[in-house]
């Protein structure tokens, strides 16, 4: 008997107020190059051939999403929680019944507006069947500092890898990691979730345009990346 094909879909957490940024309104609101940040992000789902559909997590009274969600290939979840743990937590409980226990979910951050389809094939390729799932990332190049109580170290950058998103896991699975998972502190992305269960996501190595627009000067750089050829 012939096994379904598998089907891929994008989960976005929007529900954070970005404190880092400074700005009056949250981060994944504010323009960038002539459209909220957020808008970028579910386009580059919405571009990609491979994704069946896209949901957006915000909070309850969000009063902007309807004005930033396009007219089909997305569905706003109004379920946003308190940390970014719980609101793919409760975007995930939302989509119970909706998705399949095998099917994979592509959880990527908001503020990431420089994904593109090409990140996001290269993600679903190079992850293939693996049996936990994958992840994009950087490997570290520079010199990798650490200075507590005024003692500096260098450390080995060996091995050391900055995680991107999106992350690709499998719906039960990363469903299963989000509800063992109690300390939000210890949890700061999905595939800390999921390597708390004792597993070994795959590395698979992104690109400097799929940065995480944190700070006001990031903004300019993610315009760049925005800017140029895919």
């Amino acid at each position: 008997m012939n096994q379904p094909a598998p089907r891929y879909f994008a989960l976005v957490p929007a529900a954070g107020v970005g404190a880092r940024m400074g700005a009056a309104s949250p981060k994944q609101y504010l323009p960038i190059g002539g459209k909220p940040m957020l808008r970028h992000t579910l386009d580059a789902f919405r571009s990609s051939p491979l994704i069946a559909h896209t949901f957006v997590v915000v909070s309850v009274d969000d009063p902007v999403i309807d004005t930033v969600v396009p007219p089909d290939g997305v569905t706003v979840l109004r379920c946003g929680g308190a940390s970014r743990l719980e609101s793919v937590r409760n975007g995930m409980w939302a989509l119970e019944n909706q998705l399949h226990a095998g099917d994979w979910v592509l959880v990527h951050d908001a503020a990431r507006p420089g994904l593109n389809a090409e990140l996001i094939e290269k993600l679903i390729r190079e992850t293939g069947e693996h049996p936990v799932g994958g992840l994009l990332a950087l490997p570290v190049v520079d010199t990798v500092k650490r200075a507590i109580n005024d003692e500096v170290a260098t450390l080995s950058r060996d091995g050391l890898w900055l995680a991107q998103t999106p992350q690709m896991f499998r719906f039960r699975l990363l469903a299963d990691a989000l509800e063992a998972a109690t300390d939000p502190s210890t949890i700061t992305d999905d595939a800390s979730a999921v390597e708390a269960l004792g597993l070994a996501p795959k590395l698979v190595e992104g690109h400097p345009r799929n940065l995480k627009v944190t700070l006001p000067s990031d903004i300019k750089i993610a315009e760049m990346y925005l800017a140029a050829a895919p």
